[in-house]
């Protein structure tokens, strides 16, 4: 057991878990990540952690991690503590450690003048010594309760609420209408960000303590929504992937697409399987990517791989400063540029840009060139874009294909339309304080509920709607309490 000294802030630098060369991944499939660390890196930056009398880390983490505990036990090698106590807090902590921006650091407390602690390398780490040491096993409940509860959605959020709610001893049946378990971590989030293999470990997990999983089952579709009424309870968490429409004349051209049915596809090439309909591929072509949040940087990587001529990803905002606005301090998450690992692999980068039309030059149907403006925008009190002043009316991009990744409204409600759901004035499915839908017995967790957001966010949700459930179906609950914050994380479409 390593002993441990204060002030190792002081004696340790900031040493996370990087990225393979981007000259080198951008060729490939394999993860981003760099395979390979050393644990006593790891240790020595748990040491790193302050223990604070307020730790602020927790604040801005979702679901409230105790993000000192498992630091120190890092720290004193103690890796199966660590696990447990991570895994208090967050059923799947490799979906994280692999794919969440970590707004944790953003408030530690070394981040006001310093590196914060590499908290999400130590997360990932604990993780996947948990996976190599055989940690890790299904955790079947002892006894059964007799309630059948119906989960329709296999992401974060759903998995999250089917895993607590199996532990309790309810009876789960999760209903996913793709032909794989895993939601966004399986076919919106690229194969070479979040290889599907660990969502496998896990759905194997799952199935193992006694979840039953019904896959190619859309609920609407394949399956009555009626039929979630036979259940004692059911959550909705179907995320949020009803596209945001840019309004922009030629967005019906042919090579304008959304960008999740193209990540989608994308992924299911990646891994071996087939695509139905029309193939979306940059392979030698110019494409044009509007959006500059994370879907629009998988878009971007994406095409890298696919060998695409050129890309160029178009956000409609100006550029984020180096420096922290004064309106902007420590421990808000910063509204600072920083290079996605996207951009690091190479691609034009255009801020300040409104598009105005898809165009087809050549008249057979297909999108030839984006036509733009370069503008300056007037912000309300609450940074909602008012009123644009134009510096350039005539920018023109080439574009072969196009990349629509300007956000999400809401949930597709349409395959639930006969339960008499209501829609929030967000989109978003109504729900009341114990997350119960206008339905009831029909609960909504996650995207579904709450917007689109990061995949912490949604396995918080997926935990605190199971507790809800439970409550429901027994009056009362021994499952975590609700620790949602008031502050969700901030998300650029």
């Amino acid at each position: 057991m390593t002993e441990r000294h204060p002030g190792g802030y002081r004696r340790h630098d900031r040493d996370d878990i990087g990225k393979r060369d981007p000259d080198e991944r951008r060729d490939d499939d394999d993860e981003i990540w760099s395979p390979e660390w050393d644990p006593e890196t790891l240790t020595a930056q748990g040491e790193r952690c302050m223990d604070c009398g307020v730790a602020t880390c927790m604040g801005g983490c979702p679901i409230g991690n105790v993000v000192p505990d498992w630091n120190d036990l890092v720290h004193r090698e103690e890796w199966e503590r660590a696990l447990e106590r991570l895994h208090a807090t967050n059923n799947f902590p490799e979906f994280t450690g692999y794919t969440c921006p970590a707004p944790c650091e953003d408030a530690c407390v070394l981040a006001y003048n310093d590196d914060p602690v590499a908290i999400k390398s130590i997360e990932r780490a604990i993780a996947d010594v948990g996976w190599e040491e055989g940690f890790i096993e299904p955790d079947p409940p002892e006894t059964r309760t007799g309630f059948e509860v119906a989960i329709v959605g296999s992401g974060p959020a759903g998995l999250a609420a089917a895993q607590q709610l199996n532990r309790v001893g309810h009876h789960v049946t999760v209903f996913e209408r793709d032909d794989e378990i895993g939601g966004l971590m399986t076919y919106g989030i690229p194969e070479f960000k979040f290889a599907k293999a660990r969502v496998d470990r896990r759905v194997e997990q799952l199935d193992a303590e006694g979840i039953a999983f019904e896959t190619n089952a859309e609920v609407g579709e394949d399956v009555p929504a009626e039929r979630l009424l036979e259940f004692d309870a059911a959550c909705l968490a179907v995320g949020a992937q009803r596209h945001r429409d840019p309004g922009v004349e030629g967005r019906n051209l042919g090579g304008v697409h959304d960008a999740m049915p193209y990540l989608k596809q994308a992924n299911r090439r990646a891994t071996g399987k087939s695509v139905a309909g029309e193939t979306i591929d940059a392979a030698g072509k110019n494409v044009v990517v509007l959006g500059g949040g994370d879907t629009g940087a998988d878009c971007v990587a994406t095409a890298h791989r696919q060998g695409a001529e050129q890309v160029v990803q178009i956000g409609i905002n100006a550029k984020p400063p180096a420096d922290r606005p004064l309106d902007n301090p420590w421990p808000e998450q910063p509204k600072t540029y920083e290079k996605t690992y996207a951009q690091e692999e190479g691609a034009t980068e255009e801020f300040g840009v409104d598009t105005t039309a898809f165009v087809d030059d050549d008249g057979d149907g297909r999108v030839d060139r984006l036509d733009a403006e370069r503008v300056v925008w007037e912000h309300d009190e609450a940074g909602n874009r008012i009123d644009k002043h134009v510096v350039d009316p005539a920018l023109e991009i080439p574009a072969d294909l196009a990349l629509v990744a300007v956000g999400f409204e809401g949930p597709e409600v349409t395959p639930f339309g006969d339960l008499g759901l209501e829609l929030a004035d967000d989109g978003t499915l109504r729900t009341d304080d114990r997350m119960m839908t206008a339905v009831d017995i029909v609960f909504a967790a996650g995207d579904a509920n709450v917007g689109a957001s990061l995949v912490v966010w949604a396995i918080g949700e997926g935990r605190d709607v199971a507790r809800s459930i439970d409550t429901y179906l027994t009056g009362d609950s021994r499952l975590p309490p609700s620790i949602r914050t008031d502050n969700p994380p901030l998300v650029d479409p």
